[in-house]
């Protein structure tokens, strides 16, 4: 059985770097910026789904929509509120 762990320590272990040179400091890929971006992009197809939902009246595109107009809407005020 091959386990995936140790393979990666094994990795970890053995990297090396030239004398004097330290790697860099990782950063995030994406910040709070970017999370509320995609959260009001979010809310907007939600939106949208509502109104497609309930008007070709497939009332699961609607509470698909609802849940995450809901969800968005509810990350938006709290990030919001915590900044």
């Amino acid at each position: 059985m091959f386990i995936f762990s140790s393979c990666d320590s094994v990795y970890q272990t053995n990297m090396r770097y030239r004398i004097g040179e330290t790697p860099g400091e990782q950063v995030t890929a994406l910040d709070q910026g970017a999370f509320l971006t995609i959260a009001v992009f979010s809310l907007i197809i939600g939106i949208g789904f509502v109104m497609a939902g309930m008007r070709s009246r497939h009332y699961w595109m609607a509470i698909w929509g609802t849940g995450l107009s809901l969800s968005s809407l509810a990350y938006i005020l709290l990030v919001l509120v915590i900044r």
